[in-house]
């Protein structure tokens, strides 16, 4: 201990060592190494004892943490397929649901129409066959009043070209056979 103090006294100088430093001084090696375990034994028991163990319980709960969001990140997948796959049969059954409501309304709007279109052809016969009774009529009564007209018009015809009045019998018989020879009456 002495050459320990007397060397601190000495103050850095290295005239007793002989130029060399102090650690390599293989006279001061033992207590060097004496030393060296002493701090290496303290430094290993504060670092079992106070330090791993603190360690090893922080990379433990970072282990379990992170274990822990996995899983719960696994489960938020899980239930995020779940919910897709529901939002996607959701979708197919209404999309299912609108093309059976429009086809339910295209074939009710197809047979309101076929009723509708049977209604005004049957309304539309009607009419015709109501127009067609009318012309019927109406060219029966032409026909009926043709030799009439006929008459009144040869006698206004003949009473304007010849100036004359026919007489209503002569009328009658060139009319008759005219309406006879053309098949109107």
């Amino acid at each position: 201990m002495r050459r320990f103090i007397t060397r601190t006294q000495a103050s850095g100088s290295s005239a007793r060592h002989g130029g060399v430093m102090p650690q390599l001084d293989f006279a001061d090696y033992a207590p060097q190494l004496v030393w060296l375990v002493i701090t290496f034994g303290i430094m290993y028991l504060l670092m079992a004892r106070v330090a791993l163990p603190r360690i090893a319980t922080v990379i433990e709960e970072r282990r379990d943490r992170i274990a822990n969001d996995l899983a719960q990140a696994e489960q938020l997948r899980r239930e995020t397929d779940e919910a897709i796959a529901a939002y996607e049969k959701a979708l197919a059954d209404a999309k299912a649901r609108a093309n059976a409501i429009a086809q339910e309304t295209r074939d009710r709007l197809n047979e309101e129409l076929a009723q509708e279109r049977q209604q005004k052809e049957a309304e539309i016969n009607e009419r015709l066959e109501r127009a067609e009774q009318e012309i019927a009529k109406t060219k029966e009564q032409a026909l009926a009043h043709v030799e009439e007209i006929a008459r009144d018009t040869t006698a206004a015809l003949v009473e304007q070209l010849l100036g004359e009045k026919v007489s209503d019998q002569a009328l009658e018989s060139a009319v008759s056979r005219a309406t006879s020879k053309h098949g109107v009456a």
